[in-house]
């Protein structure tokens, strides 16, 4: 095999451009072609990033491809993905991965009987700063965390993105859009959820678009906008969760865990890089200038950017014949748990989860430079 496999971009909307972009940096990844429904969208990118521009069918069918990334939107991720793996070729989705735990094991049982990888965004976890907590939280550093708190809350994403609609619909909303960095990161520190309980509702029944080019447009709000959630995870840790696009304003900390011998403050799962602090009951010591992480150093206009690192484990994680971190069992759990928060705030009842993963190996340093070119 190969010590490269070809990636093909399917979907070309915002988040391709990133991608495009970052693929470079790692190791056994090239980005070779890229397809959109739209096929204009598809031959713009490709001429943006020096790509070949393909049908959808034809990029299914491309020799040179090994992997396709789909970055379509998150109602089609299921149907995408299987038509990926049905192709014969390994698939890496952007998040959420699918939108309901009988998908995902629909996509796993095409997997095993093909012998393919299938991976899933976010991959923010393997940041710097989120592994710098990951180093602190195995070495004991604040003792055994017992809880914490998460807040991901602003005034929704009709204000800057272009076609804001399916932010709205099912399978979007602060959950399912958000809700994979903050849950992914939490699953890689502290591990698999047990339950969870919430309650949820919507600020307001239309949105009116404020930025270009469909300023003054509504949209019909058809998911809940704000959720209030508990998870309980299989270690014993509760952690409070609220997700919000009804906040003009707020001071909460993203991320705040609370061990027996200390605090961590751990910064937006959303981002690789970010200052970590921590008490050891005393007063707080920021550490990431201390935690010398390839993925904390500002790469790309100002700040940490290393979107392809899950993408680029998994293919090296097939040259070199290992499990992969950005994994179908990892994002299915998260999946399994966003879903049962959202089941729970219609329900108003506790809800056990089905699934349950091993945490992904950490990514220390030397592994984080082991993917760079």
């Amino acid at each position: 095999m190969s010590k490269t496999l070809g990636i093909g971009i399917l979907g070309c909307g915002n988040i391709s451009a990133a991608y495009m972009r970052l693929s470079p940096l790692f190791r056994g990844i090239e980005v070779r072609a890229c397809a959109d429904i739209n096929e204009a969208a598809a031959k713009a990118r490709a001429e943006e990033f020096g790509l070949r521009a393909e049908t959808v069918d034809g990029l299914l069918a491309a020799s040179d491809i090994d992997i396709i990334v789909n970055l379509t939107v998150p109602a089609v991720h299921y149907e995408v993905s299987r038509r990926v793996l049905e192709a014969g070729k390994h698939v890496y989705s952007e998040k959420p991965f699918v939108l309901s735990l009988e998908e995902g094991e629909a996509l796993a049982a095409i997997a095993k009987e093909k012998g393919l990888r299938v991976g899933s965004a976010p991959d923010t976890f393997l940041g710097g700063a989120h592994q710098l907590v990951r180093h602190l939280i195995d070495s004991d550093a604040i003792g055994k965390v017992t809880s914490g708190t998460c807040f991901v809350q602003s005034p929704g994403m009709e204000m800057w993105h272009p076609n804001p609609d399916f932010f709205f619909q099912p399978g979007g909303g602060p959950i399912l859009d958000l809700g994979p960095y903050y849950v992914s990161n939490l699953v890689q520190l502290l591990g698999p959820v047990k339950r969870v309980c919430a309650m949820s509702s919507s600020g307001s029944e239309y949105r009116t678009i404020t930025s270009q080019p469909r300023y003054g447009d509504k949209i019909k709000v058809e998911t809940p906008t704000t959720i209030h959630a508990v998870m309980q995870f299989q270690s014993g840790a509760q952690i409070t969760y609220c997700a919000s696009w009804d906040v003009w304003q707020h001071g909460h900390s993203n991320m705040e865990l609370y061990g027996r011998e200390g605090t961590l403050h751990v910064p937006d799962p959303n981002f690789f890089g970010g200052e970590v602090r921590m008490t050891d009951k005393g007063s707080f010591v920021t550490l990431s200038e201390a935690w010398q992480h390839p993925f904390s150093k500002a790469n790309d206009r100002g700040h940490a950017n290393y979107r392809t690192a899950g993408l680029a484990d998994m293919a090296l994680g097939i040259l070199e014949n290992r499990p992969h971190r950005c994994s179908l069992e990892f994002a299915l759990h998260v999946v399994d748990v966003m879903t049962s928060i959202l089941a729970s705030g219609e329900s108003g009842t506790f809800i056990d989860i089905k699934t349950t993963c091993e945490r992904p190996e950490a990514l220390d340093p030397q592994a984080a430079k082991a993917l760079l070119v």
